[in-house]
Formats: C-alpha cells, structure tokens, sequence
C-alpha cells in the first residue's frame, strides 16, 4: 500500500516527547501526544486541543487552544477545571450535550453541542461527530450509546479520527478514507488490542495511533493489524 507521508521532529527541550507531522493541502498537521487520552493537533495556526485534563500546566507547551474538542463526560476525557483554565473568550468548545449539561456555567457560552451523527465547520476544520459506546453487556454501563462522541475531524483534506472510548461497534469499522485514527483500548473500559486490531483491519485507517491504552498489549495489537495499516507506537504514559 501507499505509505502515507509522515515526518518526525523534536518538540522542544521541554518534553522529550515527538511532533509527528502530516502534509496536508494546507501545511502540515502536527500530531502532540500528551497523555493517555488527550492529544493537541497544531494544524493552519490553529490549536486544537482534544480531551484535555490534567490542569493548564500540562498544556504550556502548547499556548491556547483556538479549538477544544472533548469526548465524554468521565474524568480522564472532561475536567470542568482544566476547562475552566485553558479556554479563553475566542475559544470555541465543541463538546456531546451531556458534557454541556455538566459544564459550569461560565464555559457554557464557549461550548456547542454535536450529536452522533452531527457535523459542523469551525476554524476551517470539519467536524463529523461519530458514534462511541460499548457493546459487551458487562461494559454496557460504562459508557452507552448516544451519551459520548468519537470525531472525525478533517485538516486540509486529511480525515484524522480520535475513538473516545468505545469497542469495535459497526459505525467505527464503517468509517471510509481515514488518514491517521486515534484507536483506545484498555480493559474493563473498553476493548482488547484483539477488537482493536480486527476493528483496524477493517477500515484500514492509513495510519493508526493506540491511544488511551493503560496496561494494554500494545504489541500485540501492533503484530495483528500487520500491514492493514501503518501502526505509530507513541508513549501516552511518559513519566
């Protein structure tokens, strides 16, 4: 298969961690892991903050985020704090209405809500709000159907999919022309590398990121999606 185009440079002295960067019509599309679900995509002189958590330290690498886009209304993908700290009067928040509901009021003006199935245009960036939910009836209670959104987001024709947490249900192994896919697993929250890997190999993302996959074989997944997709192992849990 076609490789897809990626380049890896330094971040800076501060964090030891990689930029990966993907060409898109319009420049290139920084990838920064940040830890277990969060990720920040610097893109068109736009940042783009997904799931952030950890308070506004963990983010002064990365200045303000022009866009926040946030999964679910657990702790490790919502904090009303570190909201509270990073979003400023130009920041737009794109969260699910359960997230909303609990978002305290001074952070209700910044947010606009998406529905599975939704989608919208903000700062050149489309935004197709997709389905994430569990699928074993002893998950079920974790997170179900209609409560969380995985995203689509689309960068200068590069179509870049972040999970949320969910297992391998039939809207993600649907998806079509996906560039890069931020893919979870961790037990008992969301799916084996197993699902994961047999998910991948189905919609064939061009690269694929494991993410928020705490005790999870990451080798393995790696090993079982073989050359359906160009695996990219990043440390999400860098002390």
């Amino acid at each position: 298969m076609t490789r897809f185009i990626f380049e890896v440079a330094l971040a800076g002295a501060l964090t030891a961690q990689a930029t990966d960067k993907i060409k898109t019509t319009k420049g290139d599309l920084e990838v920064h892991p940040v830890r277990h679900g969060t990720v920040v995509f610097k893109w068109n002189g736009k940042t783009v903050f997904v799931d952030p958590v950890g308070g506004a330290a963990s983010f002064k690498l990365y200045g303000t985020p022009d866009l926040v886009l946030v999964t679910d209304i657990h702790g490790d993908h919502f904090s009303k704090d570190t909201l509270t700290e990073i979003v400023k009067e130009k920041t737009v928040v794109i969260t699910p209405e359960a997230v909303a509901a609990l978002a305290p009021e001074g952070l209700k003006k910044s947010i606009t809500t998406l529905t599975n199935g939704g989608s919208m245009e903000k700062l050149d960036v489309k935004i197709d709000a997709v389905p994430m939910y569990n699928l074993t009836p002893a998950r079920q209670r974790f997170h179900n159907k209609g409560r969380g959104n995985g995203y689509v987001m689309t960068f200068g024709g590069k179509r870049v999919y972040v999970s949320g947490d969910t297992e391998d249900i039939p809207e993600m192994r649907a998806l079509k022309k996906i560039d890069a896919a931020f893919v979870c697993m961790n037990l008992p929250y969301t799916m084996t590398p197993e699902q994961a890997a047999d998910a991948v190999r189905e919609f064939k993302p061009k690269v694929v990121y494991p993410y928020h996959y705490r005790g999870s074989d990451t080798a393995k997944f790696e090993k079982l999606v073989g050359d359906a997709s160009e695996v990219r192992l990043r440390d999400w849990y860098k002390k």
